[in-house]
């Protein structure tokens, strides 16, 4: 008997006869001890419990078995037999009976001849073990409240939800799903199991503790996430190895589900999964397509792109077809960006991919090519197609698309906006030759600033340089307009003169309400209309522009009618704040009606009267305008009959009779009667024409412009254009040299055969011999074109590295020659002229990092080459696609400009230089008041150059020098020194009267040897072997002309150019004491003034950038061709004057 009842810790057994207790002695009854928990009386039948049932028992006896817990046989049945309501069961029949219904007839349908495979299903099985005791239940009613585990069709429902989602997406045509079905999959499949868990521990636990549906709850969640408190345990054994179990499955299937998830995650992140379409129709945003985008075009785009207030709440939307890379996720990650730019990797040419960016609902689509390829041909065959997939797909989305070759363009006409990368940079580098440094201005006008570069530089100069870079093109319609309002009927050039001197905003052009053609400085006979729009220069635009009247202060006892010096000049302060500018309204109200004289102050005893400056009109008088005809020349009134005849026959005014590609806008150029002959086009081959090797035989009366390319393009073309270009006097026309590494093809000399003085070579930069064969040292300007071949690199920024190594030996080897570089990365222009021990260098490369670390779009702007318009990239032209986005209107006034468009009565860029002559005028608005009432011409800006501070050794040599200069004859080297500073730079006695001086120097300091000590005469010593021996540019100078007595070329012209090159006496001293490091263009600096204040004085040799009326525009209709017409100067004047 006590085996039958179980595995328990039995006491000592006393076992009495007897039939009840009673009878029991006192003696013999045993000491329970303490732990025992019961005592049990069992009165048995002997026999029976012997010889089973149907006997009679004999003995009746009474066992005590005392035992420390109560173990009797375990209630198993609680665990098969549940307490089953009969409505419920009828319930569960019933879904039982549908759900294995379904399922046999998904296995029949689904049948392809191997049975096992369908029953061997997991879902088919549990679909058994859930349905089939339920149906036999039904045939026999003992078996109703059988248990049967329910709750695994829990993972029978997944599967069905899984079923479910894949049918819908296959409803729908939703195929970017797979991110959505793997979290759905993980999420249900952690459900399933934590279920799972939940009911088979509470349902084993009803034979122990008998835990409820919470506590399972608990104990699961802490289980699977292996904390393990252990306040809540199982009991049985049957419940920890179900809990052992379900950690196993849990360890096999969670890891599987969470690495699916991970490599979508990171695929998606790769691709950059897709745009909402929530979002697209409820914000804003653009598309940018590029072929590989790298970091310098992203920041640019970014950075010009949020400029603008507006366009703060715009997303960013990224498509390009290769992975981000390191730099741009980094940069991606930055919370600035990181909310508002979202990276796709796709193309463009599939709709898939232009639906993940929601391209029907971009505001704008931005195409960039990509400048860096090997064959730029290519990449813009990939921006046409990029181009065409866009516009198939969403026609009404505005396109702005970059091109890289001028021949391309026409394929994108369709598109709103195209900028040809090639046509823009050529033409710049064209006017910088003419105007210098309109690359510069160009790209300062282009950029986005507030003009707060530079202001804390103790320079002056430079912070007029970065307040003035701060101006930009505005637009706004006259009537509406506190600037122009007032002028309504007035004249353009009396509008523009009276807006710059009470405003400070420079007029630059206007555009009729009706006419989509904008016209730069339309000229006086232009009146202006109420409905015009008006395109101006200014610090900021005018709705952001807070007015204050300012009265000005009157003098009583001084009239107002006489002049007071430069202290009563109308001052204008423009300061720019959180983008709104005060601006001080000067109070017109002193200048009568009638426009009395103002009396200048006389210079001593002399009365002679300045020259007088006419008022500009409100309504032109025809009798005054100073016309240029279309058949005449401005320089013509200074030539003989007889030149000014030969001049007609050698050149006609007319369209270019053959373009080298299509699209190319028609200008009125000067051209040849009869086109060359392309074996005369060869500069450096003799033919049966000429019998001319080189520059210097052609007898050139102006200085040569020399442009080094890799190929002759059709952009080059658009070089020779603005240098041929109807407008430019004929006499001030220079030779065109192009110097190329290959040959150029037929249809290019096709294209230039009919401009006057334009020849190619073959040859290249790294040649000195091709360098002076094609005049070199005659030229007035090279052009350094970058190279395709040179564009790519495998370390960034490394693509210009032949191309500066080779611009730094043009500069030592021809020190005044005034070279344009084109690099690729804006970055290496701080490598231009590169002087290791430069202290001025390197504080602007200080400074540059401060304006770099303030978010300045423009921290190269004060690098000198960059600033002197000496260098210049093309991809600092990108603003001007992404600006076009906000002003519409950007890229044709940029091409007007440039002389890429010309526009019937539209004005042209060109600049005048302020001579001795013209320091009179005084201030600039004085000149723009000048300009205005003479020739109609409107003033921009400035390009001013100025002395440089040397550095802290020149300045020290140059010390030392007149210290002991003083000691001995010091009559005579004062003498000398007077003659020295009477000179200019380029005299050319000064450079034998540095050199005695050095020497002079140098025999003192060997007199003075014994008084230093080893180390001090030594260095000395060594000084003294410096100043006898030949400087680098000396030996540089001679290196030269060898070379070009070898070539059998004439070296009277470099003489004269090396002596004019050897500058001051500071420059020369630098040369022999600085490590023979050259000063080429280092004693000055050069820079840009954009619509300066109207007080703004003139200095000499000022350049200052004109937009001149069309000159064609004021022809008389009855006199179309009109050969006698004559420029006249614009110092004459035609009406009353008024002397100021």
């Amino acid at each position: 008997m006590i085996s039958r009842l179980g595995a328990c810790e039995v006491l000592p057994v006393v076992v009495f006869w007897g039939s009840d207790l009673g009878t029991m002695p006192s003696r013999a009854t045993p000491e329970i001890p303490t732990p025992c928990v019961c005592l049990i009386r069992h009165t048995l039948n002997f026999m029976s419990l012997r010889c089973g049932p149907g006997t009679v028992p004999s003995t009746e006896f009474t066992v005590f078995v005392m035992f420390r817990r109560v173990l009797s046989f375990p209630p198993w049945s609680h665990i098969f037999w549940v307490n089953r309501s009969l409505p419920l069961w009828g319930l569960q029949v019933s879904v039982a009976l549908i759900s294995l219904f379904e399922t046999i007839l998904l296995g029949y349908l689904s049948y392809k001849g191997n049975i096992w495979e369908q029953i061997l299903r997991i879902p088919f099985i549990l679909e058994i073990i859930n349905a089939v005791p339920f149906i036999i239940s039904i045939f026999w009613p003992s078996l109703r409240n059988l248990f049967v585990p329910v709750f695994l069709n829990c993972w029978l429902a997944k599967h069905a939800l899984e079923n479910m989602i894949n049918d819908l997406h296959r409803a729908i045509q939703r195929t970017q799903s797979a991110m959505f079905n793997q979290v759905l999959i993980l999420i249900s499949t952690l459900l399933c199991l934590i279920f799972t868990c939940i009911c088979g521990i509470q349902h084993l636990e009803r034979i122990g503790k008998k835990l409820n549906l919470f506590d399972s709850l608990y104990f699961c969640i802490v289980t699977f996430s292996t904390v393990g408190f252990g306040d809540v345990t199982p009991e049985t054994w049957s419940s920890k190895l179900f809990v052992v179990a379900m950690i196993c499955v849990a360890l096999v299937v969670l890891p599987i589900q969470f690495e699916q998830l991970a490599y979508l995650w990171m695929e998606r992140q790769k691709s950059g999964g897709n745009y909402s379409r929530h979002r697209a129709q409820t914000e804003k945003h653009v598309v940018l397509c590029v072929s590989s985008l790298k970091i310098d075009l992203l920041m640019d785009f970014l950075n010009e792109f949020y400029a603008h207030p507006r366009l703060q709440d715009y997303y960013v939307v990224i498509l390009c077809p290769t992975e981000m890379d390191v730099q741009v996720r980094r940069v991606l990650q930055i919370p600035m960006w990181s909310q508002r730019v979202i990276y796709l990797q796709g193309s463009a040419l599939k709709d898939q991919d232009l639906l993940r960016a929601k391209m029907d609902d971009a505001e704008a689509c931005f195409i960039l090519s990509s400048r860096c390829e090997v064959d730029r041909t290519s990449s813009d065959h990939q921006t046409i197609l990029r181009a065409w997939a866009v516009k198939d797909f969403a026609p009404n989305c505005p396109l702005y698309v970059q091109i890289l070759k001028p021949e391309n363009k026409f394929h994108i006409k369709f598109a709103d906006h195209v900028v040809c990368e090639e046509e823009f940079k050529y033409a710049m580098l064209a006017l910088n030759c003419i105007c210098p440094a309109t690359s510069t201005l160009i790209t300062l006008l282009v950029h986005t600033s507030r003009g707060q570069e530079g202001q804390q530089s103790p320079e002056q100069w430079q912070k007029m340089y970065g307040r003035c870079s701060g101006n930009e093109v505005y637009h706004i319609v006259l009537e509406e307009s506190t600037f122009f309002a007032e002028y309504e009927g007035k004249s353009f050039t009396y509008a523009s003169f009276h807006a710059h001197k009470k405003f400070g905003v420079c007029l630059i052009g206007v555009r009729r309400e009706d006419n989509k053609n904008i016209l730069l400085n339309p000229g006086p006979r232009y009146i202006m209309n109420a409905t015009d729009i008006c395109f101006y220069i200014n610090i900021t635009k005018e709705e952001n522009s807070a007015f204050k009247n300012q009265d000005q202060q009157k003098k009583s006892n001084v009239s107002r009618s006489f002049y007071h010096g430069p202290s009563r000049l109308p001052v204008h302060s423009i300061i720019a704040s959180m983008g709104t500018v005060a601006i001080d309204l000067q109070d017109t109200s002193c200048r009568s009606t009638s426009g009395p004289t103002l009396s200048l102050p006389t210079e001593g005893s002399k009365e002679i009267r300045r020259p007088s400056i006419a008022p500009v009109l409100e309504v032109a008088d025809t009798s005054s305008i100073q016309t240029c005809d279309l058949l005449s020349d401005q320089s013509e009134d200074e030539t003989t009959p007889d030149e000014e005849i030969s001049s007609n026959l050698e050149y006609a005014k007319g369209y270019p009779p053959y373009s080298p590609y299509i699209g190319s806008s028609p200008t009125f150029c000067h051209l040849l009667h009869e086109k060359v002959p392309f074996c005369c086009l060869r500069l450096d081959k003799s033919c049966q024409h000429n019998y001319y090797e080189d520059a210097k035989a052609y007898g050139f009366k102006n200085k040569l412009i020399i442009v080094a390319a890799e190929t002759a393009g059709n952009g080059l073309y658009n070089f020779i254009v603005p240098l041929r270009a109807y407008y430019r006097p004929k006499k001030e026309l220079n030779p065109i040299v192009l110097l190329l590494d290959n040959p150029p093809d037929m249809h290019f000399l096709d294209a230039i055969c009919w401009f006057p003085m334009v020849y190619y070579m073959v040859g290249s930069i790294d040649n000195l011999d091709d360098l002076l064969r094609c005049g070199v040292t005659f030229a007035a300007n090279m052009v350094v074109v970058d190279k395709e071949s040179t564009m790519s690199a495998e370390e960034d920024y490394m693509a210009d590295a032949k191309t500066i190594v080779n611009v730094q030996t043009l500069f030592r080897l021809f020190s005044s020659l005034s070279i344009i570089t084109e690099l690729t990365h804006p970055a290496n222009m701080r490598f231009m002229q590169f002087r290791a021990k430069d202290c001025y260098s390197l504080a602007l490369s200080k400074l540059e990092k401060k304006e770099r670390e303030k978010g300045s779009n423009l921290a190269f702007m004060f690098r000198l080459p960059f600033a002197a318009g000496r260098v210049f990239s093309i991809s600092m032209l990108d603003t001007l696609l992404y600006q076009s986005f906000v002003k519409d209107y950007m890229i044709s006034i940029t091409r007007l400009l440039l002389g890429l468009d010309t526009t019937p009565g539209s004005g042209f860029l060109c600049s005048m230089k302020i001579t001795e002559d013209d320091l009179w005028i005084r201030t600039y608005a004085r000149l723009y008041q000048k300009l205005c009432s003479s020739t109609g011409d409107v003033p921009i800006g400035i390009y001013r150059t100025e002395s440089q501070k040397l550095t802290t050794s020149e300045s020290q040599i140059s010390i030392s020098v007149e210290e002991w200069e003083d000691t001995k004859d010091s009559k005579e080297q004062s003498h000398h020194r007077s003659n020295h500073r009477n000179s200019t730079s380029s005299d050319q006695s000064d450079h034998p009267l540095l050199r005695r001086k050095s020497m002079q120097w140098a025999r003192r300091l060997s007199r003075k040897g014994p008084k230093h000590s080893g180390k001090t005469a030594e260095k000395i010593t060594q000084q003294r072997l410096n100043l006898y021996r030949r400087s680098e540019r000396q030996e540089l100078a001679e290196l030269v002309k060898n070379r070009m007595k070898h070539l059998g070329l004439s070296t009277v012209g470099y003489d004269t150019l090396f002596l004019s090159s050897v500058g001051t006496k500071n420059e020369y001293l630098s040369d022999i004491f600085n490590d023979n490091e050259m000063n080429d263009h280092q004693s000055t600096l050069s820079y840009i003034l954009i619509n300066p204040s109207p007080d703004t004085r003139l200095e000499l040799n000022d350049v200052v950038y004109l937009i001149r009326p069309d000159p064609l525009a004021y022809l008389p209709n009855s006199e179309p061709s009109r050969k006698n017409s004559i420029c006249n100067a614009m110092g004459q004047d035609s009406r009353e004057e008024t002397q100021l």
